[in-house]
C-alpha cells in the first residue's frame, strides 16, 4: 500500500515538472503512512489537486480512495477545462462538462 502512496506522490511531481515556458507557482504535498494530499499550479493556468486515504486498513478489502481534480487552459481557444474524479476500488471515475456521459 505504501507503494501506491509513493507512486501518487511521484505522479504529482511528474505532472508539475517544469516546461521551458511554464513556471510552477504552487507545489504543496503532504504524504503520510495512510494518506496523502497534494496541490500544484503552473503559470499557464494548469492545476492538479488530489487527496487520498487508506480505507479498511489491514483487511482483505483494503483500498486507497482518491478524490481530486485537474484543469488546464486550451492554448488555442483559451477555454478552461476541469475534470473532477474519484479513484477507488471501483476504478477511475472522472466527471467534467466536456466529457461524454453514458
Amino acid at each position: 500500500m505504501k507503494f501506491i502512496i509513493v507512486f501518487a506522490a511521484l505522479f504529482a511531481v511528474a505532472l508539475a515538472a517544469p516546461r521551458p515556458d511554464v513556471e510552477i507557482v504552487k507545489n504543496v504535498s503532504d504524504v503520510g503512512p495512510e494518506d496523502f494530499k497534494f496541490e500544484s499550479e503552473t503559470s499557464d493556468g494548469s492545476n492538479h489537486f488530489a487527496e487520498g486515504k487508506l480505507k479498511d486498513a489491514g483487511s482483505e478489502h483494503e483500498a486507497i480512495v482518491v478524490h481530486g481534480s485537474y484543469s488546464w487552459v486550451d492554448e488555442k481557444t483559451g477555454e478552461k477545462f476541469t475534470v473532477t474524479y474519484v479513484a477507488d476500488e471501483n476504478g477511475f471515475q472522472p466527471q467534467g462538462a466536456h466529457l461524454p456521459v453514458a
